[in-house]
């Protein structure tokens, strides 16, 4: 790969070998007078007199003209580009292709879960303080490469101003000046971590390019409450902004928020549309196109403005311009009792087959009592599901648990067309598990997990997005607090998983590695530290056949939970198609 790339002229072509070329024409010129007149007709040495040109261009006219007479009378119709003689020199060429320099690698962490003041009336929303005991933190960890060097990376507001500086960006080298010596070779890999770091707003993680590569790059926001209305756990990996989202599991029914919260981390203006489904099909919503975001801002929306009353409620968000980052945050009020809140974030496009890891499910038994209640419908783990083509989808779903896959009442559903279908997950063995689900139409998918068998006490809920596979080099950012658990499933074959815990001191440690059977999901307990310092993360890496994997987090002795997916790794040089044209 080279830093620079230079735009090339394709060369003339020959003509293909065996290929007879066509000679030059005869021509005839004749001399016009400054009126328009045409003069004697002069005969150039070695051309064919205006006359016979003109009885052979009336012959190939006639002949023309009787073809499209022809193709007319048979409902055909034929491009004249396609019947007028195509220049010998003129071939099509496949447009060459340019390698891109590789971008910084960016993620934009969600801000903290805030209540809404009041009343609000349309879906611009006013918020009041959080909770007493509200924390909101953000982890973070950045890689430095082969070599040793960590590349430039901050930790900063939405807004540009600075919170944490994990290196500084490496010297701009004047072109044609001597590159500035790199620091000698380490013995290897290390880490520039934030361990822990308090956010009271959005917050972004940015790496620099190094070597022409994207650096890799991971980062989690966590959010806790014990007391007040958003009571719960909740936590979202810090994204990569990109022009279409798509989120599931929102609910504007009553005692349900969703505000949907739209940041725009780059330099241009973002104009946002949104498409929403719901159970009955697509909801059109004035207001919910052109919606546009400032650079270095956040736009939040009331759904309830937009589509009030829905219990399911998947949200497509696309923009043009800027990229953008999206999560909802999803609260629900039983009364007056906490029933958790949550960042839901964008999952994996709309395909025919979707996974889903970092599902932990409570005993059936309680789960049923509880279900039945009034206003407890969404207390049950379920698996929503979003068709947004214009065809139903029969879609298979399977649960696979430590053990192999376990038997899931009503497993085959047909999700209606442009509409959120709901499938039970209850009915299995408590225990961790990895959802696989499969369709001949595309489709987006979540699922819901719950915590909490009481009625009378506070509960919690957390989604978890269908995922991608993993590959090479995921750097999972862990939260601090709680207890923690490293989840992968393999739906087939069987997958080899390496994982390196990374701690405080920027140090990568001694790999650990998990053989995974197909159909199975295996559970890793998160340690607190590891050689004296605090975890703060690890770098993961797949081999073999599909695997997913998540973070799961879950609080003893209270209700809390929260799923966090582990997102697409460091992205490589791409090359794009150039078209050369005017």
């Amino acid at each position: 790969m080279h830093d620079d790339n230079e735009g090339v002229t394709p060369p003339e072509q020959p003509a293909p070998a065996g290929q007879p070329r066509d000679l030059e024409a005869p021509a005839t010129e004749a001399k016009r007078d400054r009126g328009g007149r045409g003069g004697s007709p002069r005969t150039v040495a070695g051309r064919v007199p205006l006359p016979a040109r003109l009885k052979r261009v009336s012959g190939t006219v006639g002949g023309v003209l009787s073809a499209l007479v022809l193709i007319a009378a048979g409902g055909g119709l034929v491009a004249a580009s396609a019947l007028s003689p195509q220049n010998p020199g003129s071939r099509q060429l496949e447009a060459p292709l340019a390698a891109v320099p590789a971008g910084s690698n960016v993620g934009v962490c969600p801000g903290p879960a805030r209540l809404l003041q009041g009343t609000p009336v349309g879906t611009d929303p006013q918020f009041s303080p959080e909770s007493a005991t509200a924390r909101s933190a953000v982890s973070a960890v950045v890689l430095s490469s082969s070599a040793g060097l960590l590349p430039g990376s901050r930790l900063a507001a939405l807004t540009g101003t600075p919170l944490v500086q994990l290196a500084k960006a490496a010297p701009a080298t004047a072109p044609g000046s001597a590159a500035t010596p790199s620091a000698p070779a380490a013995t290897a890999l290390r880490a520039g971590v934030v361990p822990e770091r308090s956010v009271d707003a959005v917050s972004v993680l940015s790496a620099d390019a190094q070597g022409n590569q994207q650096p890799s790059a991971g980062a989690v926001m966590s959010y806790t409450a014990t007391d007040g209305d958003l009571r719960g756990a909740a936590a979202a990996a810090c994204q990569r902004p990109a022009n279409d989202l798509w989120l599931v599991g929102a609910n504007t029914a009553l005692g349900r928020t969703a505000v949907l919260k739209v940041s725009n981390a780059s330099g241009t203006p973002a104009t946002v549309s949104l498409d929403l489904f719901g159970a009955k099909g697509a909801i059109q919503a004035p207001g919910s196109r052109g919606l546009l975001v400032a650079p270095g801002s956040t736009r939040s929306i009331i759904l309830a403005g937009l589509a009030p009353g829905q219990e399911r409620l998947g949200v497509r968000v696309r923009s043009t311009g800027g990229p953008v980052s999206a999560v909802i945050q999803q609260s629900v009020l039983r009364g007056l009792t906490p029933g958790g809140v949550e960042f839901i974030s964008p999952g994996t496009v709309p395909a025919t087959g979707q996974v889903i890891s970092g599902i932990d499910l409570q005993g059936p038994a309680a789960l049923a009592s509880l279900g039945a209640k009034p206003g407890f419908a969404d207390a049950k783990p379920a698996l929503q599901i979003a068709v947004p083509g214009a065809a139903d989808a029969v879609v298979e779903v399977k649960l696979f648990g430590r053990d192999g896959q376990k038997a899931l009442p009503g497993g085959v559903v047909t999700a209606k067309a442009g509409a959120v279908t709901e499938v039970s997950l209850a009915g299995v063995p408590a225990g961790h598990y990895t959802l696989a689900a499969s369709s001949d139409v595309s489709f987006a998918a979540a699922a819901r997990v719950t915590r909490g068998v009481k009625a009378e006490d506070a509960a919690d809920f957390a989604w978890a997005p269908a995922s991608a596979r993993l590959g090479s080099q995921h750097v999972v950012a862990v939260p601090r607090t709680g207890e923690r658990f490293l989840m992968f499933g393999a739906p087939e074959g069987r997958a080899t998983i390496t994982y390196t815990p990374i701690t405080a001191d920027g140090k990568i440690r001694a790999a650990a590695t998990a053989d995974i059977a197909g159909g199975t999901t295996a559970s890793v307990r998160v340690p607190a530290d590891v050689g004296g310092s605090p975890l703060v993360g690890y770098l993961v890496s797949a081999s073999g056949d599909a695997a997913y994997g998540a973070v799961l987090l879950e609080q003893d002795g209270r209700a809390d939970i929260a799923s966090i997916p582990v997102t697409p790794g460091a992205a490589g040089q791409e090359q794009v198609p150039v078209t050369l044209g005017y």
